[in-house]
């Protein structure tokens, strides 16, 4: 779709205001594939010495730039990062893979690296092929032209039918200094991540030890993207990178695990951004008009209760419940039933808005529906579910269902 959707209902009233990260810089340009009148193409150049952790969409379908930033991960270092929108460069076979080893090959000219510093990310359309020649003719100039501060235009380049630019900041302590930590992300429809969102770049002036990273990511990437969804639909070319330049503040030697003390400000703070961007890519969602929390307790375990609140969230009849404004609680219990995992039946609690509405395997006693009015017709839906058979806990977040999904997606490739 290549003209402007109407800003989602859900975005946010402000943007954060990023700040410059010594060791990043960044640039912006137009090619023209498919978006007119706007950048859809972003390189992130980073210092020598940046490392690099991701994680990546676990689709057997994925493009060609996933498959070379999983290679590339190996050795964790980054000094580019091309992100094109408007074609996902998947299933595009060898003229795909052509096309990443020719863009690789610019990018390691222009910013003078070895090709296992180089990481791609693309999005859009799946099979089209994708010309690398108008990628590959700007990335000189985008070396130039790169400067630390431009997060906004970073934000805005990456997107495709994202109706606002998703950014987040937060700082910490670690060694004794005060680090920053910035990322944007790119995502509204095809979401229900099984690694991160769509497209989501992560960097800090912190120097982290590799292993630990990939965990702190990992972790944190499992309590914000892999607990969200618009429609259940995982992208072929979901990557989450996060690249620390080591220009500031240096974690201690001698920690061996991510709960060592001397982490805990920093995890707090990429929770938070991650936190932050997976939400607002809910808030982005489709057609969508309401952003939804659900929290799932007494589960067998937190895996069973995050896998209950997916198949909430994940329900068409919910979300189209939700979109009509209606308290159909009877969907919520088809989806717990549907799951697949352990629930009592019998020891049921479902609370809409913190009105108990269902209880002992029935509709709680003196459940007033008028009550509930004023909460679905809100922007907020807070679902919170017990299923009365253990201690696990989870949240997920999801948006309703409307037919500005059906309008958006129909007409996607036109």
């Amino acid at each position: 779709m290549a003209k402007a959707l109407p800003q989602s209902p859900l975005a946010p009233k402000s943007f954060a205001d990023l700040p410059a990260i010594e060791g990043v810089r960044l640039a912006t340009a137009a090619t023209g594939v498919k978006y007119k009148g706007r950048d859809d193409l972003l390189l992130c150049v980073l210092d020598r010495g940046t490392t690099v952790a991701g994680v990546l969409t676990t689709s057997k379908t994925c493009s060609a730039p996933v498959d070379l930033c999983r290679a590339n991960l190996q050795k964790g270092k980054v000094r580019a990062i091309v992100v094109n929108a408007s074609n996902a460069n998947a299933f595009t076979g060898k003229a795909g893979r052509r096309t990443v080893e020719a863009t690789v090959a610019e990018a390691c000219k222009v910013v003078g690296c070895d090709a296992s510093e180089v990481y791609l990310a693309s999005t859009g359309v799946i099979g089209e092929p994708l010309d690398p020649a108008p990628i590959t003719a700007r990335l000189s100039d985008l070396n130039d032209a790169a400067a630390g501060g431009a997060w906004m235009a970073a934000a805005r380049a990456i997107m495709t039918t994202d109706t606002f630019p998703k950014l987040a900041t937060a700082t910490a302590r670690l060694g004794g200094k005060t680090v920053t930590v910035n990322g944007i992300a790119k995502g509204s429809g095809m979401i229900a991540p099984d690694m991160a969102t769509m497209l989501s770049f992560v960097f800090t002036d912190a120097g982290l030890p590799r292993a630990l990273m990939q965990k702190m990511l990992s972790d944190a990437a499992d309590r914000s993207f892999n607990s969200i969804t618009v429609d259940g639909d995982t992208s072929t070319s979901d990557t989450l990178l996060l690249c620390a330049t080591g220009k500031s503040g240096t974690a201690p030697k001698g920690i061996r695990t991510i709960d060592d003390a001397a982490l805990k400000s920093f995890r707090s703070a990429l929770d938070k951004v991650l936190q932050d961007l997976a939400h607002q890519t809910v808030r982005d969602g489709e057609g969508a008009s309401k952003f939804v929390s659900i929290t799932v307790a007494g589960a067998e375990n937190d895996t069973a209760a995050r896998r209950i609140g997916l198949a909430i969230a994940n329900s068409p009849l919910v979300k189209t419940a939700i979109a009509g404004e209606d308290a159909n609680w009877g969907r919520i219990v088809m989806a717990v039933g549907k799951s697949g995992e352990k629930a009592d039946r019998d020891r049921l609690k479902i609370r809409i808005g913190g009105i108990l509405v269902a209880s002992r395997g029935s509709v709680h006693p003196g459940y007033d529906e008028d009550k509930l009015v004023p909460h679905m017709k809100g922007q907020k839906i807070d679902i919170a579910v017990d299923v009365g058979v253990g201690k696990g806990t989870a949240t997920v977040w999801t948006c309703d269902l409307s037919h500005g999904y059906i309008d958006i997606n129909g007409s996607y490739r036109s």
